[in-house]
């Protein structure tokens, strides 16, 4: 047993930089001992060579490397249920308290809870704190009460709050020299996890003011690198929320701005409707009779629909864990509306995909394009392929790059007529919500 710590365990925050509730747990009179957890429930789902899991152990291993060379310190990390490893924790260490930052999904809230409960039954407090957002839950809301359920008067509110708020950082980077020395706390390696280096690499983000000055014209051409690239370094914290509102805040385009509100905006929606997780925010919209064609699901996932941009996207996040934002609207009409499959199938799989998948703005996407969700799209908008190459890629730039036998024998015919395969949706979504 060694002298009583306090416990700061890493989750969606991954830096020492701005880290609320690492400043505050570090700002206390008792050493730190920083924690990760590479949770069991939820890496037992994925494929052994996931490229976020190789994302988060490069991340742990760099910060780990910092502490020891620079204070002498390290990160205790560990393969387990959250339970067991703070039973382990418990054993073996003297714990005054646990901090954390908060995070907004179902699964999140029931671990936070049941290790609370763990926590609180050998005396020790837990605290948790907001960083990953800049309002979260209710805290943007209607002034009769309420949460806004259409995004623009929720982004005018959310600004207008944003005005009466202290907006300051926390720096805990400063106080690192108060972290628990201690070189030999447990490291795992991926292939104790029974993981494997994933060839995908998480690209650099790019929040240039050239960027964000022409974020408008650019983001929706595919073929530019118009995006920030940021979304996989919000979603793991590596980058601090705050210093990109900051930097957003800088240029006098506020569309970038307008994209990370969104982001709160469906967290607020999760917070506040978890059920959606899995259930259409409409609820006429689960009486869909969807088709669910498990071979044209394959198709759709390879990118062999004959459609050239569905076809381009896909592949695109198949190979890089990445796709276009554009892209993702244009994809996810594809599968609900011209081929009629659920759109829980198609969230399910960019969830298995994606580097910057959270749920709350992957749910919020796939309802958004299947007209099921808060502020969606109307079911009789279908998106047509071809129509959305002729804006966003005429010169099929991105679509030759990633389908490069466009124009030749081996490219696929057309799964399916677009006029007839909108006709079919129109009338199935017609019976469904007619009542």
């Amino acid at each position: 047993m060694s002298d009583k710590v306090r416990v700061f365990w890493f989750r969606r925050d991954m830096r020492f930089e701005d880290n609320v509730g690492l400043y505050h747990a570090l700002s206390g009179d008792f050493p730190v001992l920083p924690l990760f957890i590479f949770d069991k429930h939820i890496l037992d789902e994925l494929p052994k060579d996931d490229a976020r899991v190789t994302f988060i152990h490069d991340e742990l291993q760099k910060m780990r490397s910092y502490l020891q060379d620079n204070y002498n310190s390290s990160i205790a990390t560990y393969h387990d249920t959250p339970e067991n490893a703070f039973k382990q924790l418990i054993e073996d260490f003297d714990i005054e308290a646990v901090y954390t930052n908060r995070d907004y999904e179902p699964y999140a809230y029931k671990r936070d809870a049941s290790i609370n409960a763990q926590l609180a039954k050998n005396g020790i407090e837990f605290h948790d704190f907001k960083d990953q957002v800049i309002f979260e839950k209710t805290e943007v809301e209607k002034n009769d009460g309420g949460m806004y359920l259409v995004f623009t008067p929720y982004m005018k509110q959310w600004k207008k709050e944003f005005e009466a708020v202290d907006f300051k950082t926390y720096p805990s980077e400063d106080l690192l020299d108060n972290t628990y020395k201690n070189l030999r706390l447990p490291n795992v390696s991926l292939s104790d996890m029974g993981f494997e280096t994933s060839s995908i690499k998480v690209p650099e983000y790019n929040l240039d003011k050239d960027l964000l000055e022409n974020y408008e014209d650019t983001r929706n051409i595919p073929s530019k690198e118009g995006t920030s690239r940021l979304s996989p370094y919000l979603r793991f914290g590596t980058v601090g929320y705050r210093k990109v509102v900051k930097k957003a805040l800088s240029v006098k385009n506020e569309t970038f701005l307008n994209e990370l509100i969104w982001r709160e905006f469906y967290k607020a929606i999760l917070h506040n409707y978890p059920e959606t997780q899995d259930r259409s925010f409409k609820p006429k919209y689960d009486r869909i009779q969807w088709r669910n064609n498990e071979d044209e699901f394959e198709k759709w996932k390879k990118g062999q629909t004959g459609y050239p941009i569905v076809d381009a996207g896909m592949r695109q996040l198949n190979e890089t864990g990445w796709m276009h934002n554009r892209l993702r609207m244009v994809v996810g009409s594809f599968l609900c509306k011209h081929l009629l499959i659920d759109w829980r199938w198609g969230e399910a799989y960019f969830a298995e995909k994606l580097l910057d998948y959270e749920m709350s703005s992957n749910v919020g996407g796939w309802q958004w394009v299947a007209g099921s969700g808060v502020d969606a799209a109307p079911y009789f908008r279908v998106f047509n392929p071809y129509s959305q190459t002729d804006r966003f890629d005429k010169d099929k730039t991105y679509i030759k790059k990633w389908v490069p036998e466009l124009d030749t024998s081996n490219y696929p015919e057309p799964m399916v007529e677009h006029k007839e395969a909108r006709e079919r949706c129109l009338e199935t979504y017609k019976e469904a919500v007619k009542n």
